[in-house]
């Protein structure tokens, strides 16, 4: 199959009028008297790489901005790029070893391993000194993650269209295409094989990388079942 990866290149347009100034004025408005609490608690950006559960040739660049829900989880919101009019085009959970051992084993298989996208130095925080984000990288090296994407940017679709998607993270050299990692050491100034020498202490899960998680070594790809709805009496059979 044709390789195929995405960067922060501008990508297809989105379809629809321009925001009018009359929308503008009253997201104004509203944004002067709504606290938009969840989305305030994001204190943090990592890009970092993720390719298709079913297909390692379908490579994405993803900017995760994320948020502490306490010391054992994160949650982030992922866009295709870290401008104003990034696409969210995704999210993931990021749990310790601790909480992804309490997983049942069929759960497993969807999470991925953090500890070699952090040693390899492909994992990083845009614009934060080195020294100052491998002491929480250190902390991420040792979690699992949950990613689905909604949008598949790298096929140009101009919408979201289609099943949602398990993502997957790089867990060895020789995964990513050397162009895309090129271009975004380029374009953010950062050193990724530099910075694999500065993280060489960095270590992985306490117990090492779980058999299950990665997808178990397999492929993953969501399917869409038919199923028979059966009516709740006292509710409008709207499905009839």
């Amino acid at each position: 199959m044709e390789a195929v990866h995405s960067s922060t290149t501008p990508g297809p347009e989105v379809p629809g009028e321009a925001t009018k100034t009359g929308t503008s004025i009253i997201d104004t408005a509203t944004s002067a008297v709504q606290s938009f609490a969840p989305v305030n608690q994001i204190h943090q950006h990592l890009c970092a790489f993720h390719f298709y559960a079913y297909d390692m040739t379908r490579q994405v660049e993803a900017h995760h901005f994320c948020s502490h829900v306490n010391e054992e989880m994160r949650q982030c919101l992922i866009y295709d790029g870290p401008d104003a009019n990034a696409r969210l085009i995704g999210l993931e959970y990021i749990v310790t070893e601790k909480l992804f051992m309490t997983l049942p084993d069929e759960e497993k298989k969807l999470w991925h391993t953090h500890e070699w996208e952090v040693k390899g130095g492909f994992l990083f925080m845009p614009g934060v000194p080195g020294p100052i984000q491998r002491q929480d990288l250190d902390k991420v090296a040792k979690t699992y993650g949950k990613v689905f994407h909604f949008w598949q940017v790298d096929l140009g679709h101009d919408l979201p269209i289609g099943l949602p998607n398990v993502m997957m993270a790089v867990t060895r050299d020789g995964q990513l295409f050397h162009e895309m990692i090129q271009e975004t050491e380029k374009r953010f100034k950062v050193s990724i094989e530099g910075e694999r020498e500065a993280r060489a202490y960095m270590t992985g899960p306490e117990l090492g990388i779980h058999p299950l998680a990665n997808g178990g070594g397999k492929g993953l790809k969501l399917e869409l079942r038919e199923v028979d709805i059966k009516p709740v009496e006292s509710v409008a059979r709207v499905f009839a």
